[in-house]
């Protein structure tokens, strides 16, 4: 659960929360402790302070190297299709600055997150750590997976893929899913359940687009 530390949250912040939760109900999100996350978490510390008055629009923005935080919509979207259930190991591909980890975290889930971008890797660490967080993040290359944790019974991929990485398959516990934007530009987002050791399931739910997922940054 949320601990707030000395953070700027007013109740103008929680009550333009509690919109936002109205409008993604409207939009076919159904996973009330997925909406309850999203009324607790302050989304307007994950992004830069001029975009504050707008940080409960259903908007992406941009945040720092280039990257973007998901609209609300899609952060929960992808949240609901995992069914994240309290004491799962999931795996995060793309921190960002963390709102989507603080999500995860929130819904009592046990998260391992890799980012490649080094200043976003520390913000999220600090302001994660400031909101009374615990997870574990690293620094690194995305397709290679936290291989040293594994396995994990989610994963989600917050970064256009190429390709379904197979580190990440896996690393996927059998009886796991992961949710993954795959493809250039627009992406098709799949949801993967692991049946056997080379036995997937896979169902396509829709385009996305996400800012494409690099490589080949050392932990």
């Amino acid at each position: 659960m949320l601990y707030f530390c000395d953070v700027n949250d007013t109740a103008k912040h929680k009550g333009r929360r509690l919109q936002l939760v109205e409008l993604l109900r409207t939009k076919g999100i159904t996973d009330e402790r997925v909406l309850q996350a999203i009324s607790n978490i302050p989304r307007h510390l994950f992004i830069d302070s001029s975009f504050e008055d707008f940080a409960y629009q259903d908007t992406a923005f941009p945040i720092a190297a280039d990257q973007t935080i998901s609209q609300p919509y899609t952060v929960a979207f992808q949240t609901e299709q995992l069914n994240v259930k309290p004491g799962e190991r999931i795996l995060e591909i793309g921190t960002g600055s963390g709102y989507q980890c603080a999500v995860l975290c929130e819904m009592g889930a046990k998260v391992f997150s890799i980012e490649r971008q080094h200043e976003l890797f520390l913000f999220a660490r600090g302001m994660l750590k400031k909101l009374g967080y615990s997870y574990t993040g690293k620094f690194g290359d995305g397709y290679q997976g936290m291989p040293t944790f594994a396995p994990f019974d989610k994963i989600i991929v917050t970064a256009g893929a190429k390709e379904v990485p197979a580190a990440l398959l896996r690393q996927l516990n059998i009886g796991g899913r992961m949710i993954i934007p795959v493809g250039v530009g627009t992406q098709k987002m799949l949801l993967i359940d692991k049946k056997g050791e080379k036995d997937y399931t896979i169902k396509k739910m829709g385009d996305f687009r996400f800012v494409p997922m690099l490589e080949k940054k050392d932990g």
